[in-house]
């Protein structure tokens, strides 16, 4: 699959501005002007002389680094501005500040730029274009065992088993030797790579990504404890329940609640290898990497972002649009916005690198207060 710049423009908007070999950037193709076609020599990237910039076909993305004729690059961290020097990108998508600090080293830019203020969303985008997941092949097959309904454009693969009252929606896809459970809903446009478990009674909905070996579902930590010290197990008999737009990643396991439902909003993006405890709620359109635990009754709320190898204990509340740093040790609830980093105990962001601060200096401070005891205690004697 291939898109032409005019086609990825008129699709995303953006300003579209010309290579130049030999000539400061911008002096050909003045910034803003996105109804002119414009042409430029595009002799480093491969492309034809006079090739209107509008008709340059894009087949894949690459970085800075790796990209060749027919990729398209990005731009979205100053550090690796010097790597467009290199660049045998045919465009790269930039934001209208890193373009004009070309434009001020008057360097020539050897491939067209798409600006944008957000070129890391724009590259995500053109991602999905020119990589859309495979088509749904409807039919199941021969060595899956289905009890439940399946509609009949899903795709069901080798040794999946269905069970008992399930339901499957439409253009499901179902990889090879997953487990769906009695009972479970699994909406319309969702895809379960191979090896995927999903337990009795939990709800899917539309359009999500679950990754190979997720368990959703399995019994939450939950025990009662008998004066002698011997452990009594207390059924779970929530459910999982899963919104829609949701992506959880390889080996990730979700436990069923304990009497209510563990609850995973809409949106919610989770990493590989990742546990999430029974009763756990967490928010529309939160983030969380990988090797996070998140124990029992913990609430999170939208639009988080949680760093990897972070813990949240449990029964603990985090407000909307909370950052937890990684590896930072979550111990009592988070009621405010912002972003909070460290273990022992977690502090605000600014004040965690405050102190850090002054720690990475207490060798040097204490002899300084060596220094000055010494000092004193030489007036001392002296008086």
């Amino acid at each position: 699959m291939s898109l032409s710049l005019n086609e990825i423009v008129a699709r995303l908007g953006g300003e579209l501005v010309g290579a130049t070999v030999g000539a400061a950037v911008g002096e050909k193709v003045g910034v803003g002007d996105t109804a002119a076609v414009a042409t430029a020599t595009m002799g480093t990237t491969g492309q034809a002389d006079g090739t209107a910039i509008t008709d340059i076909r894009i087949t894949h993305v690459a970085p800075l680094e790796t990209a060749d004729s027919g990729d398209l690059s990005f731009l979205s961290n100053p550090k690796y501005r010097a790597q467009m020097q290199r660049t045998r990108a045919s465009a790269v998508i930039m934001s209208p500040a890193a373009f004009h600090s070309l434009a001020q080293l008057n360097s020539a830019m050897p491939f067209a730029a798409i600006l944008t203020d957000q070129p890391y969303l724009y590259y995500a985008r053109v991602a999905q274009w020119l990589s859309p997941l495979p088509d749904v092949i409807p039919g199941i097959h021969a060595s899956a065992v289905v009890v439940g309904q399946v509609a009949d454009s899903a795709e069901i693969g080798a040794h999946v088993s269905i069970g008992c009252g399930a339901q499957i929606g439409a253009d499901v896809a179902i990889g090879a030797n997953c487990s769906i459970g009695e009972n479970v809903v699994i909406a319309d446009g969702s895809r379960l790579a191979p090896n995927v478990t999903v337990y009795a009674h939990c709800v899917i909905g539309k359009r999500c990504i679950i990754h190979a070996g997720v368990v959703i579902g399995s019994d939450g930590f939950g025990f009662a404890r008998e004066a002698t010290g011997a452990w009594v197990k207390i059924p779970q008999i929530g459910r999982v329940v899963i919104g829609d737009e949701v992506e959880i990643g390889a080996n990730t396991t979700i436990d069923r609640g304990a009497l209510d439902d563990t609850i995973i909003g809409d949106g919610v993006k989770l990493d590989n290898q990742i546990q999430i405890g029974h009763n756990v709620k967490i928010g529309k359109d939160t983030a969380i990497a990988g090797c996070v635990g998140v124990a029992g009754s913990a609430v999170i709320g939208a639009r988080c972002s949680i760093g990897g190898a972070a813990m949240i204990q449990g029964h603990l509340t985090l407000a909307d649009e909370v950052v937890v740093t990684t590896g930072t040790l979550v111990t009592k609830s988070i009621t405010k916005a912002g972003t909070y980093s460290g273990s022992s105990p977690f502090l605000t962001h600014g004040e965690w690198l405050r102190n850090f601060s002054h720690l990475r200096h207490l060798d040097a401070m204490a002899d300084k207060i060596r220094a000055l005891e010494q000092r004193l205690q030489a007036m001392e004697k002296k008086a």
